[in-house]
């Protein structure tokens, strides 16, 4: 037995022994075989997926008294949880999922075969299964070759795949750039013809699939299947609708192109790639050709909220939401100070950019795609710079804990007021100072202070 096949046997076996005492089979599927099988595809894997004939009630039977903790939440989809010194295992009876018209949900009925079981999974590269104990490969639709090959096909006909669960084909995207496999010409056709189907799955899972597709190696090699296959006009028309030239006298790269070369070039971090997908959305809208050139002002302002109510659609959290709103709207602000760095410019910069100041400096290098290297070298240089002056004003002032010199107690305290409106305007006032000035202490701030409050009444 190949050595890298050792780790499932071990974590396997027991569970095994009680099954096959049972009298029912136990096989190995999933992710887990894939990269045994090829080991440089591998990735972390978290635990382990399983199938047999026997029926919900009899898995969570069979593993109780030997699993130190079992759920059964997805006992109605066939699948019984159970964890085992730390290991997480899923056992899945045999099954069939397809979805009906206007459903969102998949009927499930069960099987006893598992070359059946098999045959309804999303791609053969994935309709790989090893019987346990003895690890003997069952491989019906050729996933091993395809793996060599690098090729990228359904068991089935891709419209019967694709019709059991429309996401399959979002998750084509995925497999194909993760692994490096050439879809199928049949598979690519069938998502051409049927990506409307995707409008039967939950925003939830589209959302999920969408994280996974940011977060491979090479995420345009993804976004790009799906804007030519038409998948992305379901659930993120403005990516497609990217694809405009940014300037049509000199015909520079069209937007999408900038864009999806701009998520490459970010580190493996999801919400900054999410914020370097949406980051251009408002140029559409915004796009202007006059004698001068094309413009887009305040794409920026424009994106921002495209970026927020396409994320609310997608059901993504507010916290999310508002991280990657926030990239999309500050990610210009460091080209507003080509003249130079002040350090009143230098302070609202990292005040505005609050705990996102790395992955919006990161955004903003990535955001260089040109090919004069004068240019790039330039841009560079400036962030550089910047980075420099942040560090150095940040080591006087704590520029992260940027506060006004008073607190609110002392401000209702010198103007002998309550709490009201008139203490934010008076905060407000005494942080415009701390921008413009630096830390002026509490003496001058209060007689600063007295002196505005003197306009005021």
């Amino acid at each position: 037995m190949p050595e890298r096949f050792r780790p499932l046997l071990a974590a396997t076996s027991e569970l095994a022994q009680r099954f096959s005492g049972a009298g029912r089979s136990l096989y190995l599927v999933g992710g887990s075989v894939r990269d045994a099988l090829f080991p440089a595809l591998a990735a972390d894997q978290a635990d382990y997926d399983l199938t047999t004939e026997a029926r919900p009630d009899e898995i969570e039977r069979l593993v109780r008294g030997w699993a130190d903790d079992v759920w059964t939440v997805g006992a109605r989809f066939g699948t019984i949880g159970c964890r085992k010194d730390g290991q997480q295992y899923e056992i899945t009876t045999h099954r069939a999922e397809v979805y009906v018209p206007e459903s969102r949900k998949p009927e499930v009925s069960f099987g006893d075969d598992i070359e059946e079981d098999l045959s309804r999974r999303d791609f053969t590269v994935n309709a790989l299964a090893l019987r346990l104990p003895d690890m003997e490969l069952v491989d019906p639709f050729d996933g091993l070759g395809d793996l060599a090959s690098g090729r990228l096909r359904t068991p089935l006909d891709p419209e019967i795949s694709f019709g059991d669960d429309p996401l399959r084909m979002l998750r084509a995207a995925r497999f194909a750039a993760r692994f490096s496999l050439k879809p199928d010409p049949a598979l690519e056709t069938a998502i051409e013809h049927m990506h409307g189907r995707l409008s039967i799955v939950s925003a939830e899972r589209i959302r999920d699939e969408l994280d996974k597709i940011v977060m491979v190696d090479v995420p345009s090699e993804a976004l790009w299947f799906i804007v030519r296959t038409g998948l992305a006009s379901e659930f993120l028309p403005e990516l497609p609708g990217l694809a405009l030239e940014q300037d049509p006298i000199h015909r520079h790269k069209d937007v999408l192109a900038h864009t999806l070369a701009v998520v490459d070039k970010t580190s493996k971090d999801r919400l900054l790639r999410l914020a370097a997908l949406f980051h251009d959305v408002g140029k559409p809208r915004t796009r202007a050709i006059t004698d001068g050139g094309v413009s887009f002002h305040h794409h920026e302002v424009v994106g921002a909220r495209m970026t927020r109510t396409r994320m609310e659609a997608l059901r993504y959290s507010s916290g999310d939401i508002d991280t990657v709103v926030r990239l999309v709207e500050l990610h210009l602000r460091f080209h507003t100070y080509r003249l130079g760095w002040t350090d009143k410019a230098v302070r609202r910069y990292v005040r505005d950019a609050g705990d996102l100041l790395g992955p919006l400096n990161e955004l903003t290098r990535c955001d260089c795609t040109t090919r004069n290297a004068s240019k790039a070298r330039a841009l560079a240089r400036r962030m550089d710079e910047l980075e420099a002056r942040i560090t150095e004003l940040g080591q006087q002032e704590e520029l992260q804990r940027l506060r006004p010199d008073l607190t609110g107690n002392q401000v209702m305290e010198l103007l002998g007021v309550g709490p009201g409106p008139v203490i934010g305007r008076a905060l407000a006032f005494l942080m415009e100072l701390r921008l413009d000035e630096g830390p002026l202490g509490e003496e001058e701030a209060a007689s600063r202070l007295r002196t505005w409050w003197s306009t005021q009444q």
